[in-house]
């Protein structure tokens, strides 16, 4: 009987790739792959390590399946990813529960891992993260029409909040060639939609080809024949050029979103977090992003309570969210990450304040989000069907303005028999909170 094995992957769409080439190579090796770790023999975390909030997260689940393993459901633990990575020695040491301890790159050996553990060694090991795979081969574990294509690894930004430079390593890109013959192997198994994304897809091909490439990227993926949107995410403010605006204006494939963290607008503290922008540049992009595509979705990340943040800094950035307008924004507190220049700054702001200035700009986004579906009631839009809600009795899924998981969904009603991934026209109704409801029409 096949060793069954269940993959547990926290954490970010980035994650999630390599999780499913993990998948890829176990299934190729004869184990069975279960969607529950309490089914499984033997369990695989593909952690993250990012902030807080994630590390707790990823301490649970393992906590949970320690648990399984202690009453004999679960034979066998593997640990990987951003926070084994990231915390090595007290991961391996203090976790007495799990079989194997691995590192990102180590990810590549997944099966000769789980045929140590299986024989009973425990397995701790962090080979060079510089050595991490680029590419390969992945069993797609999201909704079958679409697919995340990670075009480089690491980050070179150097943030000072941000650990992950240090967890991922410096930015590697991966070869154009590489890049589209994996998007040629999606087209082929189904995925109509490509989201593009890195840890700062501007970046893309700077180390490679002494520029940005993604432009050039862009319009070869929008070539591809059975390819419907390509969505582009994690484009840093400074690096969108006047030739990627184009690309986004022009290339008919390309839904008119895009996802720029910019985490504050006050120019001292977007110093003190090592970020290239100001806000003058900030106001500057965004007018010319609205000039030049105006139906376009803009998503942006902000943090409260970075150190030394003034209360009249934080209100500078309450005055900034409305002024804006985003379409999509999220709001977190300031995590103080060990390893950072950021938390070694004096001035650090009480953790109540950063999550209550958090909370209120939330809620403040909350008006403008509603504003604007109120203001999509009557008009039509392009839908893709993700599902159906038996008991809302209709279906579901996002439009151009939605990527997966992170944005809104829209509920549509219809009379005919709608399939997993098809393309409809719309026409909004009303709408519920940061849904939309809408029915289908003729296009």
């Amino acid at each position: 009987m096949a060793i069954r094995v269940g993959l547990v992957s926290l954490g970010c769409s980035k994650n999630l790739v390599d999780s499913e080439r993990m998948l890829y190579k176990l299934k190729s090796h004869g184990y069975k792959l279960v969607v529950e770790p309490g089914e499984a023999d033997v369990a695989v975390v593909n952690t993250c390590g990012f902030i807080q909030s994630a590390k707790e997260e990823a301490i649970e689940t393992i906590m949970e399946l320690a648990a399984l393993k202690a009453d004999g459901t679960l034979k066998k633990i593997i640990l990987t990813g951003c926070l084994t990575e990231r915390y090595r020695e007290e991961a391996a040491e203090l976790i007495k529960e799990a079989d194997a301890v691995v590192g990102i790159t180590d990810q590549r050996d997944i099966v000769d891992i789980l045929d140590k553990v299986l024989k009973g060694e425990r397995y701790v090991n962090f080979a060079p993260k510089m050595e991490a795979p680029l590419t390969g081969k992945r069993i797609i574990s999201t909704l079958p029409f679409f697919a995340y294509l990670k075009i480089a690894e690491g980050c070179s930004n150097c943030c000072s909040y941000c650990a992950i430079p240090k967890i991922r390593g410096g930015f590697r890109s991966v070869p154009m060639e590489d890049i589209l013959k994996e998007a040629n192997w999606m087209a082929e198994n189904g995925v109509t939609e490509i989201i593009v994304i890195a840890q700062d897809t501007t970046r893309y091909g700077c180390d490679l080809y002494g520029e940005s490439r993604l432009p050039e990227l862009l319009k070869k993926l929008c070539a591809i024949e059975k390819i419907h949107w390509v969505r582009v995410l994690y484009c840093y403010p400074e690096r969108i050029t006047d030739e990627l605006i184009d690309v986004m204006a022009n290339e008919e494939k390309m839904v008119h979103y895009l996802d720029i963290p910019i985490q504050h607008c006050d120019d001292e503290i977007l110093k003190n977090m090592n970020r290239k922008s100001t806000e003058a540049e900030l106001r500057e992009l965004i007018a010319k992003l609205r000039s030049h595509i105006p139906d376009i979705t803009i998503r942006t990340t902000l943090i409260t309570g970075f150190p030394g943040e003034t209360k009249q800094q934080f209100n500078k950035l309450g005055d900034f969210v409305q002024d804006m307008q985003f379409d999509r924004l999220g709001c977190f507190p300031y995590s103080e990450e060990e390893g950072t220049k950021a938390a070694l700054m004096e001035n650090q702001v009480d953790e109540e304040v950063r999550s209550h200035r958090a909370e209120i700009i939330m809620q403040q986004q909350a008006d403008v989000s509603y504003a604007k579906n109120e203001a999509k009631i009557g008009s039509r839009l392009e839908a893709v069907i993700e599902g159906y809600d038996k008991y809302a009795g209709c279906y579901f899924g996002r439009t151009k303005a939605d990527a997966p998981d992170i944005d809104g969904k829209i509920f549509i009603k219809s009379h005919n028999r709608l399939k997993l991934g098809q393309y409809i026209t719309v026409e909004v109704f009303d709408t519920m909170d940061y849904d939309l409801l809408a029915e289908e029409v003729d296009a």
